[in-house]
């Protein structure tokens, strides 16, 4: 047997195998090692043979459920090796073999996969040159989705965050190149080069969908891109996937439909998690979907926000119709809920993977789909209508469904009961058979104590020999001659008789004859669903955009949105705008400040944003760019009013991060953000700029803060921009260049105390009350009030100076520009200075000229 389990992991050297012997999965050798670690079972060993010992771990095989998902959440590769004969038929070892590589990418298990996300495998083809592209493919086989294109590295690292796929593969020998272009963060494996080759690749498509061509799917031009498709599907073909049926097409991401967020957007947005652990995501806040396939769906939308006027209004009129109508909007959401994961279930009819209990859910599923139709074909809304019209109720197959399957069924046909009575008149014979058998029995039991005379006599049954008499032995002389025992027990004797063995041999064929039927008959019934697939998947992708829909209506009723105005101008005015997340988080009873943003591209295209730490800055840009977002995934929004004109890319700049693994310090990384932003603009391009500059030297970052402002401005796109900095010296831009406006959140100040006021108003800001922060955050007295004095000193040494040029003369290219030795804001500088001025110069001595000299030395060395 360990011959045959090394023969095959021969085969997959990459995975953990889970060798099935008998009631249990075994690891051996390095492998058991492993899953003893993640899995937390025991490692024990064995002496086989002559060889060493070898190390072993395993579980029961009706465990497989709950330790698969552990095993391939902690990046490994899982090869589940079966028994392929039954062990009773026959004498030698049993045959072995991989039924299936689960992967991180690739699994069916409901255990590994999570509802309300995609589980994509991506391959990603790197091109030979410089200049090609890069193709990419995006498969989820849970659902059978199946996406490609082609494009540059950015835009592929930006579908490979957004759709946020669990594998990555490409090809053997360019993980330098890989890691170059997209990191290290994703779990990869390397494809044979052969497998990445057109002529491979446009055969294993046609072969899939049963083609000639692929120019019906819109990437016959796109050879990366067909490259990395056909990849995916030699992957599935290499990890036993073969049951594919359900993959009926390829889609082309149009990348010119969608608006452009990068990676850093996503992230600084919190659009699907918080940097904080217990903080709520943006998908959070809109996420009322109530299936599964809904929440995926929302997920992709959030993603991949419209450009398109017409697309936006379509989904508006939806929400609308569904935000006015609230009894419509309640019916449709209890119809919808029962659905569940639809996409999913008819998945695993495809590869044959369905439970009873999941079959009967189609069931379920189709009948509230048929009340679903009629609801949206009734309703005075164009778009319900047409998501109506599209719907299948495939009446023929549900009833079919019904009629064969029990109200309640099993999770599993390991054990018989699935199948409904009337179905099959054979079946229902040997289940009367087995239901009159208990009484039979007792018959038998009593006649046979009446003719003999042994009042004690017993019917039993064990696996050994099956059913029999038990006599005790004050009974023993009555036992007729033509008994034949079988079993001598310490008080007691056990017999067979002719009449037993016959009803045994009837009522256990009878058992097996039950198990096979039902499993031949249930078989049948998957393979008549089976054909209904294309239909049924239709019905869960437009289930699936109703639920998203019925979702966002909900969330605007719940939240007092209200639907902004989405149109072809370059302009975005919001009234009383508020952040939906934020505004969530409140403590009771505490309201947000809402506030208006108006940006153009003629007057006022940049927004200077100052004020005082914790006034609300950050939250200002956040809420402007969700509440574009909102608008152009077709949501309500958080304002009073919103006129929306259509954005093609969302750029944010926020925070301080670093990536050390690549020797990129803080400054570093905000540089390299802020170069992809103005690499990129475009003139519907919406900029978020938060504390541009503060990584590195005052003026270093002044001047690069202000370079970066107007290159914005003076660029023909006139990209819309809010930028939020403490740099007060920026306002004074404002007279200098025609479209950038100053505006600050408020602050009062009371008796020492400040009040954030929280509301945005015309003209710039000098203070930052950072101590003030400070002081809030718990920061000991004694530093507060020393930074208090060392601030008063420098602001008065800072108003005393003649000395300084201001800003405004850098930027109109003035020259001969000085600073004040003592304006630097540096402590250290400070320090010395005070030394320097306590020094009675006309009473010191050399000796403590020198000393003073060395105390001042060692405040600047430290």
């Amino acid at each position: 047997m360990m011959a045959q389990f090394r023969k095959i992991k021969e085969q997959y050297p990459d995975a953990l195998l889970l060798f099935r012997c008998g009631d249990f999965y075994e690891t051996y050798l390095q492998d058991a090692v492993k899953a003893s670690k993640i899995l937390n079972i025991t490692l024990t060993k064995r002496n086989n043979g002559s060889a060493n010992l070898i190390e072993m771990a395993g579980f029961p095989y009706h465990a497989l459920d709950t330790y698969l998902p552990k095993l391939v959440r902690a990046g490994l590769r899982v090869a589940i090796c079966d028994q392929l004969e039954d062990p009773r038929l026959t004498k030698k070892l049993v045959k072995r073999g991989v039924t299936e590589l689960v992967t991180p990418g690739v699994s069916y298990s409901d255990t590994t996969l999570v509802g309300k996300e995609n589980n994509f495998v991506a391959c990603v083809a790197l091109p030979h040159k410089a200049k090609e592209p890069y193709g990419i493919a995006l498969l989820d086989i849970s659902t059978g989705e199946f996406l490609a294109t082609q494009g540059q590295a950015d835009y592929i690292d930006k579908l490979l965050v957004n759709f946020a796929p669990k594998e990555v593969l490409y090809e053997r020998g360019k993980r330098d190149a890989f890691e170059t272009a997209f990191g290290t963060k994703y779990f990869t494996f390397e494809l044979d080069d052969w497998m990445l080759t057109l002529p491979s690749a446009e055969e294993r498509l046609n072969k899939q969908f049963e083609t000639q061509t692929l120019k019906g799917f819109g990437i016959s031009e796109m050879p990366y891109a067909i490259i990395s498709a056909g990849a995916i599907l030699h992957y599935l073909d290499i990890t036993q996937h073969l049951q594919t049926s359900h993959i009926r097409a390829i889609s082309r991401i149009e990348e010119e439909r969608f608006v452009w967020m990068d990676r850093f957007t996503i992230r600084n947005l919190e659009l699907f998690g918080s940097q904080h652990d217990d903080a709520i995501s943006f998908c959070d806040i809109l996420d009322e979907t109530l299936t599964p396939m809904g929440g995926r769906l929302l997920r992709r939308w959030i993603s991949f926000p419209l450009k398109r006027v017409e697309q936006i209004r379509r989904r508006q009129q939806v929400v609308e119709y569904c935000f006015r109508d609230p009894a419509l909007h309640e019916e449709l959401r209890q119809r919808v809920q029962p659905i569940n994961d639809l996409e999913r279930l008819i998945g695993k009819v495809a590869t044959g993977r369905i439970t009873p209990r999941d079959t009967l859910q189609i069931h379920n599923a189709l009948s509230n789909i048929a009340v679903i139709k009629r609801l949206c074909g009734e309703a005075e809304n164009e778009e319900l209508r047409k998501i109506g019209n599209q719907l299948e109720t495939c009446d023929s197959i549900s009833q079919r469904i019904k009629r064969t399957l029990v109200t309640d069924p099993p999770a599993q046909t390991v054990k018989p009961g699935y199948i409904a009575e009337g179905v099959n008149a054979e079946l229902d014979e040997l289940r009367h058979l087995q239901r009159d058998g208990r009484k039979y029995l007792l018959n038998l039991q009593e006649r046979e104590a009446e003719k003999t005379g042994i009042q004690s006599l017993k019917i039993g049954f064990n696996n050994v020999f099956g059913y029999y008499l038990e006599v005790r032995n004050t009974y023993k002389d009555l036992v007729p001659a033509d008994w034949i025992r079988k079993q001598t027990l310490a008080q007691a004797e056990r017999y067979i008789t002719q009449e037993l063995k016959k009803y045994e041999e009837k009522i256990l064929g009878a058992e097996e004859r039950i198990i096979v039927l039902e499993q031949q008959i249930y078989n049948e019934l998957i393979a008549a669903i089976a054909e209904y697939v294309p239909n049924i998947l239709t019905d869960a992708h437009l289930i699936a955009s109703l639920d998203c829909l019925l979702a966002l209506a909900k969330v605007a009723r719940d939240n007092k949105y209200i639907c902004p105005d989405v149109n072809d101008s370059l302009i975005i005015d919001i009234k009383q705008g508020r952040h939906p997340v934020i505004e969530k988080n409140l403590p009771l009873g505490e309201q947000y400040i809402a506030n208006d943003v108006l940006l153009d591209n003629n007057s006022q295209q940049i927004i200077i944003l100052t004020g005082p730490n914790m006034a609300g800055k950050s939250a200002l840009l956040r809420q402007t760019a969700l509440i574009v977002l909102m608008a152009q995934i077709g949501s309500f929004v958080p304002a009073q009013s919103a006129s929306i004109g259509i954005v093609d890319k969302i750029f944010t700049r926020v925070g301080a991060s670093d990536n050390i693994s690549l020797g990129e310090s803080t400054f570093m990384v905000e540089m390299n953000e802020a170069a992809a932003i103005l690499n990129n603009l475009s003139e519907r391009s919406l900029v978020l700029f938060d504390e541009l500059g503060r990584g590195t030297s005052t003026y270093d970052g002044i001047s690069i803060a202000w370079a970066i402002v107007q290159y914005i401005h003076e660029t023909p796109y006139h990209a819309k921009t809010l930028f939020a900095t403490h740099y007060h010296e920026l306002n004074e831009m404002e007279e200098t260049y025609k479209r950038i406006r100053n505006y600050n959140v408020s602050v009062k100040e009371i008796d020492g105390k400040v009040i954030f006021l929280r509301k945005l108003v015309r003209g710039g800001s000098e203070h930052s009350f950072g101590i003030h922060v400070a002081k809030l955050a718990g920061m000991p007295p004694s530093i507060v009030q020393n930074a208090e004095q060392i601030l008063k000193r420098l602001e008065k040494n800072s108003q005393e100076t003649n000395k300084t040029a201001t800003l405004k003369n850098i930027g109109e290219n003035h020259e001969g520009l000085q600073l004040s030795f003592f304006q630097l804001d540096d402590p250290v500088l400070e320090q010395i200075r005070e030394q320097i001025l306590q020094i009675d110069i006309n009473s010191l001595t050399p000796i403590e000229a020198l000393n003073q000299l060395n105390r001042i030395k060692g405040i600047i060395t430290g």
